[in-house]
């Protein structure tokens, strides 16, 4: 399946066991002598929730989230009768994520994820440094000075404004940042260029994947860098490579998130 060009494998289990998970997903994500995918999600049964998703990159880390990732997870159970209702409990890493979703004959048509509280603190990220906040703060790369905002949307972002959003500074910058020694458990990065105040553009750096096509906690981060920054409304467009996400922080502090996922094949 994929979210915006943002693709995974769903290997359904019925019990939880004790796969190698790490090891599968290098071998079958490899877009050459494998399947090929940006991850794996695996379909788990949960004692906390209705179902437990776990997502596991291609180089073999286990992030705690994946926005685009839940989109697909949320509408293959609900299309497999995996779940009865359109509103339920998925036990993530990063805690409870609550997909709502329109459905015709048990057909999803659409879905929104309750996304949860961004965390702002600089230790929860994790990110070293003095500041509680890292809301437009300087960050040296190779002697050169950028301007970030950090924050934690389940996993770490870090996002830079820029005036034009070039694959060559995504590639270049982009691991450099993840890897960067402020960051001691690495972080995704999103470049973000801002049309209005409603809308924004951002193509991403995942940690662990590499760039993407779509990164839906990206794409949360990037409009609650914006909110901070005080360059976008709390509702706004976010224009992906293949496609538009809806990212709107509502007044009790909770990011949501609409967009599509789609089916590729199965086997």
């Amino acid at each position: 399946m994929h979210g915006l060009g943002n693709d995974f494998i769903l290997l359904q289990e019925a019990v939880d066991t004790k796969k190698d998970y790490s090891a599968l997903a290098k071998k079958l994500c490899d877009r050459n002598t494998g399947i090929g995918a940006d991850g794996i999600l695996v379909v788990l049964p949960s004692q906390r929730a209705d179902v437990q998703m776990r997502i596991i990159n291609s180089d073999g880390s286990e992030p705690d989230m994946c926005g685009n990732g839940v989109r697909c997870f949320a509408k293959y159970v609900f299309e497999h009768g995996l779940v009865d209702d359109n509103e339920f409990a998925i036990e993530t890493h990063a805690g409870i994520i609550r997909p709502m979703l329109t459905a015709d004959n048990r057909k999803v048509t659409g879905i929104r994820i309750d996304m949860g509280e961004p965390v702002l603190n600089r230790s929860a990220i994790p990110m070293l440094g003095e500041h509680d906040h890292v809301v437009a703060e300087e960050i040296a790369v190779d002697g050169r000075t950028y301007t970030i905002t950090s924050l934690l949307m389940g996993v770490p972002h870090t996002m830079i404004f820029v005036d034009q959003i070039t694959e060559q500074a995504v590639k270049t910058l982009g691991p450099k940042l993840e890897k960067h020694p402020l960051f001691p458990e690495g972080t995704n990065v999103n470049f973000v260029e801002v049309i209005n105040e409603r809308e924004i553009k951002v193509r991403t750096w995942e940690r662990g994947a590499g760039p993407t096509l779509a990164c839906g906690t990206g794409a949360c981060a990037s409009v609650m860098a914006g909110i901070l920054n005080r360059r976008t409304t709390s509702k706004v467009t976010v224009h992906l490579a293949l496609g538009d996400l809806v990212v709107e922080q509502a007044k009790d502090g909770r990011v949501y998130m609409s967009g599509p996922a789609e089916y590729v094949f199965d086997g």
